[in-house]
């Protein structure tokens, strides 16, 4: 493979050691001007060569905007922070619009490992309006989770180094059956090297799998077909019996190269049958890191396209038994950042990948996504352990015994090559601790009916808002948060009831996450306009003849009034009770106030306050509403008219003011 078929691999070579120069395919094209010394170092990824050349020809006069993009990309590739954060501002000032998300998540990045976090978030703030809504969300949450000290990792596992790991690069574990394959650079073929990388070609091994996790009878694998060319990334898939890859588009026999002279990465499939299918190429666009979810026979990989939200994102397609019958599917920018993702897993409804977003702990982190439906939560780093200061990538898992047995691959000082495969046997799956809480916002007297455009929000135990949400037009909410021993779930909508619950330390323990419905009420399904007046709605009740003592079926209406100043705390209320004309009128005033000063009585030891009702008047037959009065002959219906009790919303007009 000649060096054009890696200038994208060369880019980020922070971002995962091993992959320099075989997965990544920004191709970078020059502006107007001629290619200089500095040039052919920068595209041989010879970058303090390239470094050297480019101040050399920035002394003698100017360089092109590329070239210094070229020269800051140097820089960050070099380690060289400070001076590549100074760079990328530089052409961000002159022209915001020279640095793509791709280049604005280097600058950013550069900023961070510079310590220079107070720089770097006013240029977020400044560029926010560029990257999607769930890019800042994502971004919020984990910078608040990563600085969180009640988000902490408390498993309790040891990670160790592969004994079957060699001098070279050793990456991308994959389970097969008992045995782990992955991918090297290792040759045992001296003459068949790749000069750029200074390795071999990178090739798929197999190694068994022992009981404490470490491998032995490290050797080629012989089950898919040979190349003189790179084979990498290996992913078993047990429905389809067979294995996918990534490997160099050839012809037979020999590399293939696109109209400018690139040679990408194709994926393919060998079946245990012998079948083999050339499932995703493109002589100018790399795929790279296949996963096939058994569950619906998507295919998932890496890619650059030009429709991506930054480096490579990851994009998947569906399949019918492995056949792809799909065009590729971008998973959006809840998964895919500014940055580069690659190497997607699933285990057990996580979706597990890698990625070089400025505001993880190192160059590539491993994150989780939890998967509902054909969404994604938000993605959370999986903290220190799993994620160093450098590149972690490439994680898997399997059940195993009492717990779980996972790999990944790490550049971490202290390996024996340049990226190393590590193990870790642990209890549950890894990661910080979140907790989730989703359902539906729905009125409390009908479920069936959803309220949309609802605040939903998540405040501790001091008050201090953590996440808010609204929910939509199916009522649906969601909100995840770095782990807290106590929560206070909050909803508010205008002419709603507004709904409190707190959750104790011992509700939340051992739950990551709750499924809740917020039960509310609308104000105008809980209020009617009688006599002129709002009233709050009740079924009518009658007192006995002559009586005063509350039946149950008038308890039962009341409760419904303390429901309602619950829900509205700062509704002002009037009691009033008439009678109808029969008896004297004194006595019916007397009997009307006994009433509804019982009623007075109820509803203050049911716990509506009593300054919220103002007043409790007896009228008498004072109001009739129909002709049943003194003297006149009126069935009981008639008299039963009259005869009536409403609670009053005296400041309904200026309640939602």
């Amino acid at each position: 493979m000649t060096p054009q078929d890696f200038s994208s691999m060369a880019q980020v070579k922070n971002i995962y050691t091993t992959l320099l120069f075989s997965i990544l395919g920004i191709v970078v094209c020059f502006a107007q001007g001629k290619r200089s010394k500095g040039d052919d170092f920068f595209f041989q990824y010879e970058y303090q060569k390239a470094i050297n050349a480019y101040k050399a020809e920035l002394t003698e006069g100017t360089l092109t905007e590329q070239q210094f993009l070229n020269l800051a990309d140097a820089y960050f590739k070099t380690s060289s922070f400070e001076k590549a954060s100074k760079a990328y501002v530089e052409l961000y000032k002159k022209d915001n619009s020279l640095l793509g998300n791709y280049h604005l998540n280097m600058m950013l990045q550069s900023l961070s490992k510079a310590s220079d976090k107070e720089k770097m978030n006013a240029f977020l703030t400044t560029m926010s309006s560029s990257f999607p809504k769930e890019f800042m969300e994502n971004i919020e949450f984990n910078t608040q989770l990563l600085e969180s000290s009640t988000a902490s990792n408390d498993l309790d596992f040891q990670i160790f180094n592969l004994t079957g790991n060699s001098p070279q690069s050793d990456f991308s574990p994959s389970f097969y059956k008992e045995q782990l394959l992955f991918s090297s650079g290792r040759s045992l073929d001296k003459k068949n090297r790749y000069s750029p990388a200074g390795e071999g070609y990178l090739n798929i091994y197999g190694a068994n799998v022992q009981n404490d996790g470490q491998i032995s009878v490290v050797a080629p694998f012989l089950e898919i077909p040979s190349s003189n060319y790179h084979k990498a990334t290996p992913y078993y898939s047990e429905a389809l019996k067979g294995i996918f890859y990534v490997l160099s588009n050839t012809e037979n026999g020999e590399l293939s190269f696109d109209e400018n002279g690139k040679n990408a990465l194709a994926i393919g499939m060998q079946r245990k049958d012998g079948q083999f299918q050339l499932l995703l190429k493109d002589l100018s666009t790399s795929f790279y890191y296949p996963f096939y979810d058994e569950k619906n026979g998507k295919l998932y990989f890496s890619a650059n396209f030009e429709d991506g939200y930054g480096g490579t994102d990851i994009y998947y397609v569906h399949t019918n038994n492995g056949q792809i019958m799909s065009a590729p599917i971008n998973l959006g920018p809840r998964i895919n950042s500014a940055g580069n993702e690659i190497a997607s897993f699933i285990f057990e409804n996580s979706f597990y990948f890698s990625s070089d977003v400025f505001y993880g702990l190192g160059g590539m982190d491993v994150y989780k996504s939890n998967m509902e439906d054909d969404t994604f939560s938000i993605p959370v780093n999986l903290g220190k352990g799993i994620n160093s200061s450098e590149d972690d990538f490439g994680l898997i898992m399997r059940n195993e015994g009492d717990g779980l047995l996972g790999y990944f691959s790490s550049n971490r000082p202290g390996g024996k090559g340049k990226d190393d495969i590590y193990g870790f046997k642990v209890d549950k799956k890894p990661g910080l601790k979140t907790f989730t809480i989703k359902g539906k916002v729905v009125k409390s007297y009908r479920k069936s009916d959803f309220i949309d455009k609802a605040a939903v929000r998540l405040l501790d135990a001091n008050g201090t808002l953590l996440a808010e949400t609204y929910s939509d037009d199916k009522g649906n909410y969601r909100l995840e948060i770095p782990w807290q021993k106590e929560l206070v779930l909050e909803s508010t909508k205008e002419k709603c009831s507004k709904y409190l619950k707190r959750f104790t330390e011992d509700e939340l323990e051992g739950i990551e996450s709750l499924d809740h419905d917020v039960k509310v009420s609308l104000y105008d399904d809980l209020v009617e306009e009688k006599e002129g007046q709002k009233v709050v709605k009740l079924k009518k009740f009658f007192f006995g003849r002559s009586k005063t003592s509350l039946t149950p079926e008038i308890k039962a209406e009341l409760d419904k009034v303390v429901a309602f100043v619950k829900g509205f705390p700062s509704a002002q209320l009037r009691i009033e009770t008439y009678t109808d004309s029969r008896g004297g009128s004194s006595t019916n005033f007397k009997l009307t106030q006994s009433r509804s000063d019982v009623i007075k009585r109820y509803l203050i030891q049911s716990g509506v306050p009593a300054s919220n009702i103002l007043y409790s008047i007896g009228y008498g037959e004072d109001k009739i509403l129909n002709n049943c009065t003194n003297g006149v002959f009126c069935l009981e219906m008639l008299h039963q008219q009259n005869q009536r009790s409403l609670i009053v919303v005296l400041n309904d007009n200026v309640l939602f003011n």
